[in-house]
C-alpha cells in the first residue's frame, strides 16, 4: 500500500497516514461501484444497477466518515484523486467478482488500520474502526452471496434480477452506530 501523504503531513502517526490513504481507497471504491452500476444500467438490469449505485453512495459516505474523524482529530485533510477504475467487463459474473475482490481488499485495509491503531495505543482510533470492521464483514457476505447466486443462475438474468429485487432491498435507513460524516450523508 502506497501512501498519499504530502510533505505537510509529516509527523503524523502511522495510523493517521493510513486513514488518509483510506479516504482515497473509499473514493476509489465508490467510483468503481458507479462503473459497475452503469454497466448493469446500460444492459437494462435495473435491480443490479440499483444495488451498485447504492454501494457507491455507501463508499462515499465511508470516505466522509473518515474525513469527519480526521477533522475532529485535528489532522490536516487533503482529498485525493481516486485510483484507477475498471470499466470493461465481459459478464455479470466479472462485475460481481470484482466487487467481492474489492470488498475483501477493503477489509484487509481496515485490519491494517486497526492493527496500527492498536500498536500506537490510539484507543479512540481503534474504537472508531469497530463499526467499519463490522460493516466489512456484512459487505463481504453480501457480495459472496450475490456471486453465488450469479453462479447458480447459470446466465438467467431474469432470475438474478428477481433475487436482487426480493432479497437485496435498499437499506436507506442508515446503519445504527455509524460514525458521522463530514457534510450530509445518504443514510
Amino acid at each position: 500500500m502506497t501512501s498519499t501523504i504530502g510533505s505537510t503531513e509529516h509527523g503524523l502517526s502511522k495510523f493517521h497516514r493510513l486513514l488518509l490513504d483510506q479516504v482515497r481507497h473509499e473514493f476509489t471504491a465508490s467510483h468503481q461501484y458507479i462503473a459497475l452500476a452503469a454497466w448493469f444500467d446500460a444492459r437494462d438490469l435495473p435491480q443490479l444497477a440499483r444495488v451498485f449505485y447504492r454501494q457507491s453512495l455507501e463508499e462515499r459516505d465511508h470516505a466522509m466518515m473518515i474525513v469527519r474523524f480526521l477533522i475532529d482529530s485535528d489532522v490536516p485533510v487533503t482529498i485525493p484523486q481516486p485510483g484507477e477504475i475498471e470499466n470493461d467487463f465481459e459478464t455479470t459474473r466479472d462485475c460481481v467478482a470484482l466487487a467481492l475482490r474489492q470488498e475483501k481488499q477493503v477489509t484487509e485495509q481496515f485490519h491494517l488500520l486497526a492493527r496500527a491503531a492498536r500498536e500506537e495505543n490510539d484507543y479512540t482510533g481503534e474504537q472508531f474502526l469497530q463499526w467499519f470492521l463490522q460493516e466489512q464483514t456484512e459487505e463481504v457476505a453480501k457480495m459472496s452471496t450475490l456471486l453465488n447466486v450469479v453462479d447458480r443462475s447459470a446466465g438467467n438474468l431474469f432470475d438474478l434480477e428477481t433475487f436482487v429485487a426480493r432479497d437485496m432491498p435498499d437499506e436507506s435507513e442508515g446503519s445504527a452506530g455509524a460514525p458521522g460524516t463530514a457534510g450530509p450523508s445518504v443514510g
